[in-house]
């Protein structure tokens, strides 16, 4: 079993690609810190799997598009895509710069947009595969000093709903996960209680059960929120 996890190196993508590399799969990923692709390969070997780096800007589609290709040569079947990676930069819509929004769009729409692209389409000549999309709360709800980033995260779940249709007649599922405040770096120096959060683990516990599920079955979207916050 292949998948390609985006944004893997730290957060809510690694325990997906912690999670995932215990359950037998083997992984590709990317980023532009070549240490942390080491640095996880390294954590990852007491797994067994294969673990497939590439260093890459996904906001840049050049670059984006050249690790697709290396994947297609590593890896000639794919089971699962989790279009990850995404960045929040703070702020009100009216008073924040043009370029926040562009940004935003670049990593938190267009890439997923793309990968979807490359890679639904192997996945829809194998007749088989599951793409997640790690959404947000911010795809539904008005978060405050979140302007951008919320056009961009609601951006993503109709890509989510609209890869879905496409998708579901040759047997690949798409799923949406939509968490809210979770104990990511972003919440770094917050005095808020860690367990007050939802705990990245829990987002890749949510996507491997999912996973498991019968053949027969679609999660079309699934939201994670703290209890009390």
């Amino acid at each position: 079993m292949n998948a390609v996890i985006t944004g893997a190196t730290r957060g809510i993508g690694k325990a997906i690609a912690i999670k995932l590399a215990e359950g037998g799969y083997n992984l590709a990923v990317c980023s532009r810190n070549e240490a942390e692709l080491s640095a996880l390969v390294e954590e990852l070997k007491y797994t067994g799997v294969s673990v497939f780096t590439y260093v890459a800007d996904l906001g840049d589609k050049a670059e984006l598009y050249a690790f697709c290709e290396a994947v297609r040569e590593e890896m000639t079947e794919l089971n699962v895509l989790v279009n990850n990676a995404g960045i929040f930069m703070p702020g009100i819509l009216l008073d924040e710069a043009d370029d926040s929004l562009e940004n935003q769009l670049n990593l938190n729409l267009l890439a997923p947009y793309y990968l979807s692209k490359f890679f639904g389409k192997m996945m829809r000549t194998q007749r088989s595969g599951h793409i997640f999309n790690i959404c947000s709360v911010a795809s539904k709800e008005i978060v405050t000093n979140a302007g951008g980033y919320s056009v961009t995260k609601s951006a993503l779940l109709s890509l989510n709903d609209v890869c879905r249709g496409e998708l579901a007649e040759y047997n690949v599922k798409v799923t949406a996960i939509l968490p809210g405040s979770t104990l990511t770096s972003s919440w770094e120096g917050t005095e808020i209680p860690a367990e007050r959060f939802v705990q990245p683990e829990d987002i890749a516990n949510t996507l491997y059960t999912i996973l498991n599920l019968s053949d027969g079955v679609n999660v079309d979207e699934v939201t994670l929120k703290p209890i009390q916050f």
